[in-house]
């Protein structure tokens, strides 16, 4: 039997989870704004977006607004010349079936999770490697294992951080 369990991921940086700024003229010229959400047109301030720094996360930049047209994907990174009329942060997430002490060394995401669904079982989550510090039961029963933000973890909960996770074996 395979025991699934989702973490939607969040790349924090700083306080926020997806940071883009966009720039009226190439190579970061001109007037700038930030986003931390969507962007359905740009056109209401500026004409088109021909630079970007995505500052955190992962976005899909569309050639026409309202989220239509070719899709790319931007990720973080400097984008000196471009143009995109829309935007959007991608939520990532990551299916784990095993006990994992140290959730960095799978790969590229930092310790911050900002909601799981649990499939099946009952698992800990630990707030650093090696199954350490604050612990978070979480159980398929509970909340109909959907816990849509690090809140719902329990009432101790203080951080979305967290490093080590395991499998409860029943």
């Amino acid at each position: 039997m395979m025991i699934k369990l989702y973490l939607a991921l969040s790349f924090l940086c700083h306080s926020t989870p997806f940071q883009i700024t966009i720039y009226n003229q190439e190579n970061f010229q001109g007037k700038r704004m930030e986003f931390t959400s969507s962007c359905p047109s740009v056109s209401e301030s500026f004409h088109n977006v021909p630079s970007l720094k995505v500052e955190c996360g992962v976005w899909t930049g569309y050639e026409h607004t309202s989220f239509c047209g070719q899709q790319f994907i931007l990720e973080r990174r400097e984008y000196p010349r471009w143009c995109l009329m829309s935007f959007q942060p991608i939520c990532s997430a990551v299916k784990i079936c095993d006990d994992y002490p140290s959730l960095q060394a799978m790969g590229s995401f930092n310790n911050e999770v900002g909601s799981m669904k649990i499939q099946c079982g009952v698992w800990v989550c630990y707030q650093y490697p090696g199954y350490r510090d604050y612990q978070y039961i979480l159980e398929c029963d509970h909340h109909g294992g959907d816990y849509k933000h690090w809140r719902e973890w329990g009432s101790h909960a203080q951080t979305s951080q967290i490093q080590s996770i395991r499998h409860i074996q029943q």
